[in-house]
């Protein structure tokens, strides 16, 4: 397997390893990742995955020599991998170690979070490489950091340290040991009841469509009563109480 699955204290720990290669997706290895996050999904203990590469990098793309003849075939099997990342319905976090370029660039892109190492970089690349952006780039790229900084990293080539894309809220933070801090930072999604987080991040994606504030409140309203009515509610309700208690 040239991508691993490792669990972690309730979070998918999920690797690309083929430092060889600077960890660039094959078809092979694509589906290897729809599998582990398909395997995540269905495991009750996770609650939170974290996608990384094996150092030096974190995924230097796609491996255009491994495409061949496929072409549109071919695109569509590289591009199953981040999809499924994309599509995840737990919380996803990309510890970006290194370069994350072209396809990996889309698979950082697919995460809910970054969270950026000090050799981290960001690197669209595709013009450079005679390739039109593909994957979805253009959206994801736009709908993060504006169509500003999407322009100067599809149009201009520029390339974004881990400073960079913190500062242009590419990655939300930096941490000296990404993976670690990235376990950390997934710590409150695991201590969660795990049917919650599910349902909270699949609200987040539904309001994200909305333009008024009154149908989120709508929206929120139903999940939110159903989640009063959970064992788990009752429990945290208590133990808060019980808290409160003691420091009166």
């Amino acid at each position: 397997m040239t991508v691993l699955l490792d669990r972690r204290d309730g979070v998918g720990v999920i690797t690309i390893d083929l430092p060889e290669r600077r960890n660039s997706l094959t078809m092979p290895m694509s589906a290897q990742l729809v599998e582990h996050v398909r395997s995540c999904e269905q495991d009750d203990d996770v609650h939170a995955i974290v996608v990384t590469g094996a150092p030096p990098a974190f995924c230097a793309g796609a491996d255009l020599t491994a495409l061949g003849e496929a072409r549109e075939e071919g695109l569509r099997a590289i591009y199953a991998g981040f999809l499924a990342v994309a599509g995840a319905s737990l919380p996803t976090v990309a510890a970006v170690n290194g370069a994350a370029v072209g396809a990996g660039l889309n698979l950082a892109l697919a995460c809910d979070v970054r969270l950026a190492g000090p050799k981290a970089r960001f690197d669209a690349r595709f013009l450079q490489l005679g390739l039109h952006p593909g994957g979805g780039m253009t959206w994801l790229s736009q709908r993060l950091v504006g169509p500003q900084t999407a322009a100067a990293m599809t149009l201009f080539g520029q390339v974004l340290d881990a400073d960079e894309a913190v500062r242009t809220g590419l990655a939300f933070r930096k941490a000296d040991d990404v993976v670690a801090a990235a376990l950390e930072f997934c710590a409150p999604a695991v201590k969660a009841p795990r049917d919650l987080v599910v349902t909270t991040k699949r609200t987040l994606a539904t309001t994200a469509t909305y333009d008024r504030h009154d149908e989120a409140v709508e929206t929120e309203l139903v999940a939110q009563v159903a989640s009063m009515e959970t064992p788990a509610f009752a429990e945290l309700l208590s133990a808060m109480r019980e808290r409160i208690s003691r420091q009166a």
